[in-house]
């Protein structure tokens, strides 16, 4: 691999002087990495540890897979709902995202997907990786100081650490550093969903970017990319398609046939009448927010978020029309309060607000959602959910909950796991 070039910014750089004109020093971010070694000898089995970051979710038979935001995947038993017990852990590093067909897990490792055979899910074996095939991205790091060297030889870079450093510099090239981080924020029946061809999926939540629907694998990858990937050899993956988007990609969810992608600036809808290639048939535009969606029927329900890296300026709750997918549009909008991930069962609507809890609300009446309020849970922290089968599964910085909405009168918390130091 070609050494990357030097990144800096303008902002923040403290410049000293040095006996050569040339020579400068001051505080950069300086690049920790994981060899390549060690991360293509890293996958491992562990037994239960606690959660500390909890991040995406994905149900499968009667087991839920919790990513530990970069670190792994615990695995959940959910067959008595109302004890929920961590039974096993992941290890693999660089892990935010995953999908699930056919008892394979498929879960990214910074630039590796790896296929794990999840038929027994609490004993997961590593049936193959794939090395390369997604992009050599950078995490966050410290925006009010430049970037040091990025030499990719090294590895995967992991964090930054602020230190000094000096280099030569020529007539102070200072352009603002390209990064991509790679988390834009960080059923009980046999198996998982049924789909065609006889396949059984995961259900995921709606800040999902992995998705699997046929015989493919759907990933969105860096800000503008989705990638299209073949699941027709299970435990060999191959990049098929890559179909650019616009709008900063998200989040993905499947419905009817149709893909569609969440995106700062709004919402794409792909046909997968060919499933190896997405055809994108439309694209409904909104203000610039984070956007996670989800569909039932011929409505598409869309949160907005303020007040974070996505730009957003309003807390907002959309409601589309999908009736002509060529040509969707906005029905109407609600006031809401730091809005993450939702979910959708028959005219039930759950929406997660951070801080400020859980919201369920009767979605049938589609001209005052907000007035129709079922349940509120506040005091926890709200990020995602998967309703399923009269059963809601709801991750957030607090832990793991698991609800029963069988009565809407009476909607109630059956089980929980906490996250480390929580009671």
């Amino acid at each position: 691999m070609k050494r990357l070039i030097f990144l800096f910014s303008l902002i923040g750089i403290a410049l000293t002087s040095c006996e050569d004109q040339h020579l400068q020093t001051y505080l950069a971010n300086v690049p920790v990495y994981l060899s390549w070694d060690e991360l293509r000898s890293s996958f491992e089995v562990d037994a239960a540890t606690s959660m500390e970051k909890p991040g995406k979710i994905l149900f499968y038979g009667s087991h839920m897979f919790i990513n530990e935001y970069q670190k792994g995947v615990h695995v959940a038993d959910l067959s008595d709902p109302s004890n929920p017990r961590l039974v096993a852990f992941i290890e693999i590093p660089g892990n935010v995202d995953m999908a699930i067909r056919n008892d394979l897990l498929y879960a990214e490792s910074y630039t590796d997907l790896l296929v794990i055979d999840i038929s027994d899910p609490e004993q997961p074996e590593l049936s193959t990786r794939i090395e390369d095939l997604f992009e050599y991205i950078l995490p966050s790091y410290d925006y009010n100081y430049p970037v040091d060297e990025i030499d990719q030889d090294k590895g995967v870079v992991t964090a930054f650490e602020l230190k000094k450093v000096t280099h030569e510099i020529y007539n102070n090239p200072y352009p603002w550093p390209i990064f991509y981080d790679y988390a834009l924020e960080s059923s009980f029946a046999d198996k998982g969903s049924a789909g065609g061809n006889g396949n059984t999926y995961g259900v995921g939540g709606s800040m999902a970017r992995f998705i699997a629907y046929d015989d493919y694998l759907y990933a969105l990858e860096s800000t503008w990319k989705l990638k299209s990937i073949s699941l027709a050899d299970p435990a060999n993956p191959v990049v098929e398609e890559e179909v650019y988007l616009g709008g900063s990609v998200e989040t993905v969810f499947i419905a009817d046939g149709y893909l569609y992608v969440g995106t700062t600036g709004g919402m794409h809808i792909l046909s997968l009448a060919n499933p190896a290639s997405p055809s994108q048939i439309s694209f409904y535009q909104h203000i610039t927010a984070c956007d996670p969606v989800v569909v039932e029927g011929n409505r598409a329900y869309v949160t907005l978020r303020a007040g974070n890296i996505c730009g957003g300026t309003r807390d907002l709750l959309e409601v589309i029309d999908l009736s002509d997918k060529y040509n969707p549009g906005l029905l109407y909008s609600f006031s809401m309060t730091e809005p993450y991930g939702l979910g959708m069962d028959q005219g039930i609507l759950f929406v997660c607000e951070g801080n400020h809890g859980l919201k369920v609300y009767d979605a049938s009446y589609e001209g005052s959602i907000t007035s129709h309020l079922l349940a509120a849970f506040p005091g926890i922290h709200a990020y995602d959910v998967i309703p399923l089968e009269d059963f809601l599964f709801m991750i957030g910085d607090d832990g793991f909950y698991v609800y029963d909405y069988s009565d809407l009168n009476n909607i109630h918390i059956l089980g929980s796991l906490s996250i480390s130091g929580s009671e």
